[in-house]
């Protein structure tokens, strides 16, 4: 059988990110099979100094962090604050296929950089700039986080409890950052097709502001059409009203996660069939509670015999049972806890990537998988600076060469 191709096997493509919006953003086209040559300054990328670190060694070249969001890459080191830098970025973008950016446009100005003008030197290249606001607009030059991205954009306000003295909190997950890089990478995709037919390159200005403005759930819509605001509930979609709790704590002292529907008969059915499985469904196969009116009225009720049913229960059993009854029953997982998943493990989902000195750690494992395409094995980040010599030649030194 022949081998099958990467999906984007022979695409190039130059990344000059300082955050890990654009990291993200090459990270999902590497895991494609591109090419990513990520072009550092002499000092390393920011995010090569953001913990936690391996084997508590907190240099350039130990970052957990670094690691996640820039496997299958190379590590070239340049001053683009030097004509040598400048000159080494022109020579890199050559035969590029896209630049994926997250200079603002002070940064920019300074190094004489215009990413307009890149586009007509380079005919067929895709500039992909990802900043925080964009590269226009009175904020263009703001500085930004996860945070502060989730905060401006909207979605902070609709993640947190449903106590309304305490704060919104923060989702984790880096999901701002996360926003903007799958918008990126679609916006690149379209790129890339629109150059097969036109030949011609173009500038894509991706701002994780407005991807977070658009990423909102049912906020915009309630607002836009009814004026009505959402308001944070516990582990539930923010409602304009509060919603029942989702969350049954088991035997085990874990939670499942379950959405009591009790408006529709089918779900309805299932849920008391169920208890009556463990003799617990009590009263609610009286025929009074046939009628939806009269569970809704007498919610309180369903709500504490259930609350009893999952508390005799592990919550892995409730969650398998549930499920063969045709209810949507999950069980809340700590991220740690996915390691021992037995559907994860199933999909061999996560990867052992071996470390030069650190030995074997485990990454996630496929984003994608292709029928058509060869699934692209994930490889660990680069060293600062591993890959300058044979990108851009012997005459460049090393990171190596310069520490010596």
């Amino acid at each position: 059988m022949a081998e099958r191709p990467h999906a984007l096997a022979g695409l190039k493509i130059v990344e000059v990110a300082d955050d890990i919006g654009g990291e993200f953003t090459s990270l999902l086209l590497s895991r494609l099979g591109a090419e990513v040559v990520k072009l550092e300054p002499p000092e390393g990328s920011p995010t090569r100094q953001v913990g936690p670190f391996a084997a508590g060694r907190a240099d350039a070249d130990s970052s957990l962090n670094f690691w996640c969001y820039n496997s299958n890459k190379k590590s070239v080191t340049a001053d683009l604050g030097s004509a040598e830098g400048m000159a080494a970025l022109k020579d890199l973008l050559a035969d590029a296929d896209i630049l994926v950016s997250t200079l603002q446009p002070r940064a920019l100005k300074a190094l004489g950089l215009e990413l307009d003008g890149l586009t007509q030197t380079y005919p067929r290249l895709i500039v992909l700039s990802v900043t925080p606001f964009g590269l226009t607009g009175p904020w263009a030059d703001y500085k930004s986080s996860d945070l502060v991205a989730l905060a401006a954009g909207g979605p902070l306000i609709s993640c947190g409890y449903d106590d309304h003295a305490i704060p919104p909190i923060r989702p984790g997950g880096n999901q701002g950052y996360h926003s903007a890089a799958s918008f990126a990478q679609i916006g690149a995709m379209l790129a890339l097709l629109d150059r097969q037919k036109t030949g011609r390159g173009q500038l894509l200005d991706v701002s994780m502001h407005e991807a977070c403005a658009v990423n909102v759930e049912l906020a915009n819509p309630y607002w836009f059409y009814p004026r009505i605001n959402v308001h944070r509930q516990t582990c539930r979609h923010a409602q304009p009203s509060p919603t029942q709790p989702a969350l049954f704590q088991c035997a085990d002292g874990r939670y499942v996660y379950f959405a009591l529907i009790l408006s529709e008969p089918k779900a309805w059915n299932a849920l008391v069939r169920w208890m009556e499985t463990k003799d617990m469904a009590v009263h609610l196969t009286e025929p009074a509670f046939s009628d939806i009116a009269y569970r809704q009225a007498h919610f309180q009720e369903v709500q504490e015999l259930v609350e009893c049913f999952f508390l005799v229960q592990d919550s892995h059993d409730a969650y398998r049972d549930g499920q063969a009854a045709g209810l949507p029953v999950g069980v809340l997982n700590a991220p740690e806890d996915l390691f021992a998943d037995e559907h994860l493990q199933a999909r061999g989902f996560f990867q052992e990537v071996e470390h030069e000195g650190v030995g074997k750690v485990v990454y996630p494992g496929p984003i994608y998988r292709f029928s058509s395409f060869e699934e692209v094995p994930r490889t660990a980040a680069p060293r600062l600076g591993e890959h300058t010599a044979e990108v851009l030649g012997a005459a460049v030194k090393t990171i190596e060469e310069v520490r010596a």
